[in-house]
């Protein structure tokens, strides 16, 4: 169903791709890996005609898509075979409210009104979104977005489905839902699935083939445990095997877990060697990010937010301690980034208040002091970025920060290595943009920092250079609050897990307590090893030395 024959992109010289040659078939799920920048969009670009038509630069090879050429064929013309879902649900919605952009792409098509309403009943008891049906799009979270532009394209009954980061907003269980209908797809319809993904521990289980991206675009296709073992990127279950050695590498929790016996016990020999006595809880400082008698450097109380009808925020009691990383988490609407915006003070508040450590209220300052006391990167990068260039957005950012010259800049280096200072924001990729936001925001070390879905489009290096900077927040005594779906993320910067439901509290712990025994926001470490009390494959790690270390050289 597509086929890449020999395709190279560049823009202005610089290659985003080289020489890439594959095939993925028909009735077949292809998940596209790689770092941030490597040239995953461009690929799925290539393959649904935007590039060069829509994105410029140079393209040569040939690109087929149910047999027709690119080169020949402008984005509209694979309408009726292709269907895209991109990075920013916001910028492809074209009405007002769920079921009217689930129906509008089959008004283009010239579907019959009669079998338009059978495909929108369809689609929407498939991805669990009838409550949503009436509700307007601009009201619905971030992953509630995310799932009806994902119903949209659906709709059209697509035999090609090219899909950009599709859970990156999702929660767990949702994100589940949305992979399992698209197998089912696959499975049952024959669609095509071309999927690119940075949390690939939701999605490699699914995938019957992998191309895998270089930083400088080289591609590298097959099947997905041969192309992942040697891959830039790959999800904890495949580095959990390569640490053990298994053979065949495990792709799923279920796989891993039958393997598992006997690194289970070695890791919980190691635990006990490395405290003195058995105990289930991993051998690193998570214990220390979670300190004890410091003053809150941000309090909430009895903090209320409705809109309209909707009441997002019900009565949330929260204080952020000095020196603390404390994760947001729960399914999607839950009302986690009403909560951050509301703290801030640049969101709405129908109740409460938010206080600093001297009883100021954020919202009572002025945004050049706000930024150094509370900073918010936004779900939506886009909404920080202004001006024609990073260079530009940089030095905007050290000079309103009062920092040094180059601050700003250099944060991004160690977040994504290698972006074009020349280049516009909007070019970026959405892992590269977001990445610029939280620069931006971090060149001023505001004393609260409150991220909403600071992974986005980031890979695991990445995600792990914000671990470290975050970490280092940390140490100086600031304080961070992060809502997220990224279990993986979660359980290696939080020390203290805070659980949305309904827009109320419903635990409040050590991230260890809330994370380990959970179904949805277990980690893969944790499921694959449990009962031990690890999360992440750096747990097992430390383990496994304290383990060697007693028992001395052989």
């Amino acid at each position: 169903m597509i086929e890449f024959q020999d395709v190279s992109v560049s823009y202005d010289g610089t290659p985003a791709l080289r020489a890439a040659s594959f095939t993925v078939g028909e009735g077949e799920l292809c998940l596209v890996v790689g770092p941030t920048g490597s040239g995953k969009s461009t690929v799925l670009g290539a393959a649904c005609a935007r590039v060069p038509h829509f994105s410029g630069g140079l393209l040569s090879g040939t690109v087929l898509v149910a047999g027709r050429d690119t080169r020949d064929h402008l984005p509209r013309d694979l309408a009726d075979v292709l269907g895209v879902v991109g990075q920013d649900p916001l910028a492809s919605f074209v009405t007002d409210s769920v079921e009217e952009e689930l129906a509008f792409a089959m008004e283009q098509l010239g579907v019959a009104p009669a079998l338009m309403r059978k495909r929108v009943e369809e689609v929407l008891d498939l991805l669990g979104l009838a409550p949503l049906r009436g509700r307007a799009l601009a009201d619905l979270s971030g992953g509630e977005q995310q799932r009806v532009a994902i119903a949209a394209v659906l709709t059209a009954q697509p035999r090609i489905l090219v899909l950009d980061e599709p859970t990156s907003a999702l929660d767990p269980g949702a994100a589940e839902d949305v992979l399992a209908a698209l197998t089912r797809l696959v499975h049952d319809s024959g669609i095509t699935v071309l999927l690119a993904e940075h949390r690939l521990e939701r999605v490699v289980q699914f995938a019957d083939s992998v191309i895998s991206l270089t930083p400088d675009g080289v591609a590298t296709a097959g099947a997905p445990a041969a192309v992942l073992a040697h891959s830039a990127v790959a999800p904890p279950v495949v580095e959990l095997g390569l640490l053990a050695q298994w053979d065949p590498l495990p792709l799923s929790v279920r796989d891993a877990r039958r393997v598992a016996g006997p690194l289970r016990e070695r890791v919980r020999t190691g635990l006990a060697a490395a405290v003195g006595t058995t105990r289930t809880g991993a051998p690193n400082d998570r214990a220390d990010r979670t300190p004890s008698g410091s003053a809150a450097l941000l309090a909430a109380r009895g903090l209320h937010v409705r809109y309209g009808a909707a009441h997002a925020v019900r009565g949330v009691d929260l204080e952020l301690p000095a020196g603390e990383v404390v994760a947001l988490m729960g399914r999607n609407g839950s009302g986690k980034s009403s909560l951050l915006w509301a703290l801030s003070g640049r969101g709405r508040r129908s109740g409460g208040t938010a206080t600093l450590a001297d009883g100021t209220d954020p919202a009572d300052l002025i945004p050049a002091v706000a930024r150094r006391e509370v900073a918010l990167v936004p779900q939506a990068p886009s909404d920080l970025l202004y001006l024609p260039t990073v260079a530009a957005e940089c030095a905007a950012a050290d000079e309103q920060a009062t920092a040094a010259a180059g601050t700003t800049a250099s944060i991004l280096d160690s977040l994504t290595p290698g972006i074009d200072a020349a280049r516009h924001p909007r070019d970026l990729s959405e892992g590269q943009r977001l990445a610029l936001a939280v620069a931006v925001q971090l060149a001023a070390t505001p004393r609260v920092l409150l991220l909403d879905e600071p992974t986005r489009g980031l890979d695991y290096t990445a995600k792990a250079h914000l671990v470290a900077a975050l970490g280092e927040l940390r140490a100086g005594g600031h304080t961070i609050l992060v809502a997220s779906h990224d279990v993986e993320f979660v359980a290696r910067v939080a020390g203290r897990v805070v659980l949305l439901a309904e827009g109320e509290v419903v635990a409040d712990a050590p991230a260890e307590e809330v994370l380990r025994d959970s179904p949805t926001f277990a980690p893969q470490v944790a499921k694959i090893l449990a009962p031990v009390g690890v999360l992440t494959v750096a747990d097992v790690r430390e383990a496994l030395a304290a383990g060697a270390a007693a028992e001395g050289p052989p």
